[in-house]
């Protein structure tokens, strides 16, 4: 393990163009992306993958660091190795939802529960298609 002052250090002179300093950093901090992959087990992707593109979010990190903010590495690198993780399986997710689609689908479970509620059993499809101005068949396909 190296110290805080000592990771700071490295990130400088990674920065800077020093390799050496950035392999440590990257070595240091491998636990993270070990730690963040096993999130997202169990999708379908192979672990390896998901390490492979947990590791660019760590050299993001590496880059974009700043550390006038007074934060500790770890905490930055964190939800940029997530985050790099998630817009691959988004990107190459084999089925794509439209944002349209996903916003209709939840507009439709909003009122369906608020049906529920008022009403004290399920909600019909036409129902929830009235309510939202939109075709039975629409609700369908969202839900």
């Amino acid at each position: 393990m190296i110290s805080q002052e000592q990771l700071l250090e490295y990130v400088r002179k990674a920065k800077n163009g020093d390799s050496e300093s950035r392999n440590k950093i990257i070595e240091q901090n491998l636990g993270l992306v070990h730690s963040a992959v096993k999130k997202f087990l169990n999708r379908g992707y192979d672990h390896d993958d998901l390490f492979q593109i947990g590791c660019i979010g760590l050299m993001k990190a590496i880059d974009n660091f700043d550390s006038s903010l007074n934060v500790k590495f770890s905490t930055y690198a964190v939800p940029m190795i997530i985050g790099e993780i998630r817009r691959y399986l988004r990107d190459y997710n084999t089925i794509r939802v439209s944002r349209s689609l996903r916003d209709t689908a939840y507009h439709a479970m909003q009122i369906k529960e608020r049906i529920q509620n008022d009403l004290g059993r399920d909600a019909t499809i036409d129902e929830i298609a009235k309510e939202m101005e939109i075709e039975p068949v629409d609700v369908i396909l969202a839900l």
